[in-house]
């Protein structure tokens, strides 16, 4: 049994986010019946193979009549609509959120737009290009003299648009089984980036920010004796064992001391050994490098394949294939690849039949109204840096009840005013007996328990999942971590910095220079989203079966998922998508140019191409889609300003937009403020801090920012009345087993 059996879906997406979307829930059991017109999709892409896998096809004309009834009945037989076309489109077709919940009141209707149905751009084709350009993502890496923006073949918008849209479809399942409404959901690509800015942008406006943490001389790459690069990070607490065994733990006290001396140092040590000499040293130590590998060594690596985080997938058109394999792992409703995507049309007479089966809705026995789908869910957080923290936030912003456990053994809570908030706050000593006691008295009211240490860590502590099982069966307990909880590598430590070496995010950024980080940390918050997606399934089977169960994601499950436009290998396949830090774009219509005050994102079809002629300054540009093209768009461009250039390609249906080159001025965007993409409130001792805002837009279980990141452990006192244990709170304080103050909101 999958957790979404028995859930059909309509799935009428194009391009990258809808689909993927799709493939997330068939990945769960949902039965995904895809819409495309007789041609295929509008993008030929070899990612269809992963993008459609496990879904049912058929074709429908949506500018026929007859082909609008015949979608407007599967609509009324279906539980959710995906689709990611621009506000209005759907609406011209009368299949629109407002007319098919009027139709079918249980539907959960999921729109992906390019930018909101409100806001002023919602007109514009929002290619991805578009978006990155919008939301800041082609800035120059951070330490980079280059003035230039730098194209990301990464498509995070689109991902991110449907991680969080598979979560707010399973929010809504979950008020719908509590109220026997069906909802409209707005997920817009652009809103979709500001979860993954998030600590990027933070602002502190009255309290200095926290100094640099230590040891961040030594958190990145190095080149080997090999001539390839690794990636250390310093952030464990073995690094000192590291330090001890290559006689360097005492650099730093040496009386000729200086920044520039310990790194070329470090530089010089990390040139003694290979690459794969250091990787399996450093991890022997217990401490955290990787090789930055290209995705196609990290798609054939023994861990990556024994971990199942790649899948072998039989497809009808490329044959066996490498792809991505099922994200988030359930341990009581695993998921499964049932098929390889469907030749186009390939279930029409099959699904049409099943129309007049099931031509009424599903009745569902309509409850009480409920604001927050989440309401009277309790979760236990014990999560510490992006990702898990991200998971819990996400459930309190959907109305659980997040409780916060922070350690003592920490001198700050890492990004606490970004991923806490929406939560209550308590610290406690979990190594002594005691503080164990009050552990084990919140597991008995908790619903959800999140923790991202690495595998055996909370065994060790004994309060991993099956620990927890024996006091609490039916609870259900997320695990997050780097490299999965199966494979060789299942119990290394790791980092953002480690997944995206290891997975080839960081070489294709790179280019052949050297490889270069993202610039957001995209496997942290997205896999705090997947984490989020994992434990509303396992409540919506919870709530049929009465069962907990374990759930498993990780960093570099993530990143496979980020990078399925282009991550699989079959016979015949090139890897040809844009690499390193000196690339503008994929082609002379989908790329940057530089004006004579900045620089846009152009992004249009072929199509095009005579339209781009015809406008005033650029009819030199009549021509081929080659390199003569490019060169007279970037000679033609400089010419004028920015917005001059916007202004006539708008005019001619082209999308194109100001390369933003700071996303943090973003945040005082009067429009983002208002949409609530951008929050600025008054935190405990901290004064004025501005976070980003959640994305996911729910017509009547909405999702709530929720109060601001306490200071870490203020609301003990209320946690332990809540529990029993309030007359013995002092006692707590004054033997270290609870603490109120002392660990900074870092």
């Amino acid at each position: 049994m999958s957790s979404l059996d028995g859930i059909r879906i309509i799935d009428f997406g194009q391009y990258i986010a809808g689909p993927l979307a799709g493939m997330l829930l068939a990945d769960q059991g949902a039965d995904v019946i895809r819409i495309d017109p007789s041609k295929g999709p509008f993008w030929n892409t070899p990612a269809n193979a992963t993008w459609n896998r496990g879904k049912r096809s058929i074709i429908l004309n949506l500018k026929d009549e007859n082909d609008i009834k015949v979608a407007k009945k599967l609509i009324q037989s279906a539980d959710v609509v995906i689709e990611n076309f621009r506000p209005g489109v759907m609406k011209r077709l009368g299949l629109d959120a407002a007319s098919m919940i009027m139709s079918n009141p249980n539907l959960i209707y999921c729109s992906m737009p390019g930018f909101a149905s409100d806001d002023p751009r919602n007109t514009m084709q929002a290619w991805e290009g578009i978006i990155a350009a919008a939301a800041g993502s082609y800035r120059p890496s951070p330490g980079s003299t280059s003035s230039r923006p730098v194209y990301n073949a990464v498509p995070i918008a689109s991902c991110y648009a449907a991680f969080q849209a598979v979560v707010s479809i399973g929010m809504a399942l979950i008020a719908r089984e509590r109220n026997g409404h069906g909802q409209s959901i707005e997920v817009p690509l652009f809103d979709s980036m500001f979860p993954a800015m998030g600590a990027r942008v933070l602002t502190m406006h009255d309290t200095p920010a926290a100094p640099p943490r230590r040891n961040q001389t030594w958190t990145r790459q190095f080149r080997c004796k090999d001539n390839r690069w690794i990636q250390f990070h310093s952030g464990n607490l073995n690094f000192k064992d590291f330090l001890e065994a290559h006689n360097a733990s005492t650099w730093v006290m040496e009386k000729n001391f200086t920044e520039e001396a310990t790194q070329q140092r470090i530089e010089s040590l990390f040139l003694s050994k290979t690459s794969s000499e250091w990787e399996n040293l450093v991890a022997r130590i217990g401490s955290e490098t990787v090789i930055c590998r290209t995705s196609s060594e990290w798609i054939n690596h023994h861990h990556a394949q024994s971990s199942q985080m790649i899948a072998n997938v039989e497809d009808p058109e490329l044959g066996t294939m490498l792809q991505p394999g099922i994200n988030v792992r359930m341990s009581k409703t695993p998921g499964l690849i049932r098929s390889g995507a469907p030749i186009t049309g390939q279930h029409q007479k099959e699904v049409l039949s099943e129309i007049e089966m099931l031509s009424e809705p599903p009745v569902i026995n309509t409850k009480r109204i409920m604001r927050s789908a989440l309401e009277g869910v309790k979760v236990l957080d014990l999560c510490i840096v992006l990702a898990g923290p991200t998971c819990g936030r996400t459930l309190g912003e959907f109305g659980a009840d997040v409780v916060k456990i922070d350690s003592p053994s920490r001198e700050r809570v890492v990004f606490h005013n970004d991923i806490n908030r929406a939560k209550r706050s308590i610290i406690i000593d979990l190594k002594t007996n005691e503080g164990l006691d009050v552990f084990w008295k919140l597991v008995s009211t908790a619903d959800v328990i999140v923790q991202n240490l690495r595998k055996g860590v909370a065994e060790r502590l004994g309060i991993g999942y099956e620990q927890v099982k024996l006091r609490k069966p039916d609870i259900i307990y997320a695990s997050l971590n780097t490299y999965g909880h199966e494979g060789p590598w299942a119990e290394r430590p790791g980092h953002e910095q480690l997944a995206q070496a290891a997975t080839g995010m960081q070489e294709r950024y790179g280019g052949d220079d050297r490889p270069t980080l993202q610039p957001y940390a995209i496997n942290d918050y997205g896999t705090g989203f997947m984490g989020a997606y994992g434990v509303v399934l396992a409540l919506h089977h919870r709530n049929r079966t009465g069962e907990g169960q374990h759930i498993d994601s990780a960093l570099t499950y993530t990143a496979c998922t980020l990078q399925s436009q282009f991550f699989q290998e079959y016979d015949g396949k090139q890897w040809d998508e844009p690499r390193g830090q000196n690339i503008l774009g994929t082609d002379p219509l989908n790329r940057a140019y530089q004006t004579s005050d900045g620089w846009l994102f152009m992004s249009t079809s072929d199509s095009s191409l005579s339209a781009i002629g015809e406008i005033p300054g650029l009819q030199s540009t009549k021509g081929k889609i080659d390199i003569e093209l490019e060169q007279a768009l970037e000679i033609n461009m400089k010419k004028a300003s920015t917005n001059h250039w916007i202004r006539l390609l708008s005019k001619s249906g082209i999308a194109s937009h100001q390369v933003i080159f700071n996303p943090q001025e973003l945040l005082t965007d009067k429009w983002v403020i208002e949409h609530g993409l951008s929050v600025t409130r008054l935190h405990d001792d901290l004064g004025r801090i501005t976070t980003t805002g959640p994305a996911p837009r729910l017509s009547l279980s909405p999702v709530d920012v929720g109060r601001p990141a306490p200071r870490p452990g203020s609301d003990a006192k209320e946690i332990l009345s809540e529990i029993g244990m309030e007359t013995i709170f002092d006692q707590l304080v004054e033997q270290n087993i609870i603490y109120t103050k002392g660990i900074v909101a870092g």
